[in-house]
């Protein structure tokens, strides 16, 4: 995602709301940059809670689905916790062949449903990262699907079984969605030192799956790309760092 000069300044993400749901595809998604703008909000008191449509079992090329999966949620735990996120649940859709349509929609229209969040985090839906650099076929149906489930979930006649019995009610509470990752940005959360140590620990905790990916100490690795992702769009920011998002608003 290149940034130039010439390019629009970003606005300050909204801050009047309390509760937000980050959805996003597989263990570690929220960790490579977005995890800094969670530490924040959450040292401001607001209140942040993840939802992973896969366990992230076809992540670890030398280990088999069921071993994969066990030991990415075991990462992704103690990565939440040292955000400071205490509620984390997984969909269990599969992982490399999540399915934009009704199945993953219903799943998140139900878990919007339980949380009722204002804010909504998701990743980058769009067929790029910028340029030419290819996104991958589990972030653009999540996302997506993301952005349709929200209104999904306000309306009473769309999935309306999961509101028999009184447990869940229609939310239309949901104010924004907020796309890490996008190669559009119109919005950015000003992160601090702190967060960014803290972001970091947080993406050195996926440990089993940073170490299939590069010969590159782990640590090393983790700071080196959050240092890189909250300096990329701060030319446009006033020179801050920062977490960039595209904001819908509704």
């Amino acid at each position: 995602m290149a940034t130039t000069g010439t390019e629009q300044q970003l606005e300050p993400m909204p801050g009047d709301w309390q509760r937000a749901l980050a959805v996003v595809a597989h263990p570690d998604d929220m960790e490579y940059g977005a995890a800094a703008a969670v530490v924040e909000w959450i040292a401001e008191g607001k209140e942040v809670g993840y939802l992973l449509a896969t366990r992230g079992e076809a992540g670890i090329d030398d280990l088999e689905p069921g071993e994969s999966a066990r030991v990415r949620e075991q990462e992704q735990r103690a990565s939440t916790r040292t955000v400071g996120v205490s509620t984390l649940e997984f969909l269990d859709h599969r992982d490399g062949v999540i399915e934009e349509g009704v199945a993953l929609r219903r799943d998140i229209a139900a878990a919007l449903r339980r949380h009722r969040p204002e804010l909504v985090v998701t990743l980058n839906h769009h067929d790029t990262w910028g340029g030419r650099a290819w996104n991958t076929p589990d972030h653009r149906a999540l996302g997506r699907s993301v952005l349709d489930a929200v209104g999904d979930a306000g309306n009473r006649w769309i999935f309306p079984d999961q509101l028999e019995g009184g447990e869940l009610e229609p939310w239309d509470g949901v104010r924004w969605v907020a796309v890490a990752g996008s190669p559009e940005p119109t919005h950015a959360v000003p992160v601090g030192e702190e967060a960014v140590r803290t972001a970091t620990a947080s993406l050195a905790e996926h440990r089993a799956y940073i170490s299939a990916l590069s010969d590159e100490p782990v640590e090393d690795y983790a700071r080196s790309f959050v240092e890189w992702s909250v300096r990329l769009a701060a030319d446009r920011f006033g020179g801050r760092e920062c977490v960039a998002f595209e904001l819908y608003s509704r």
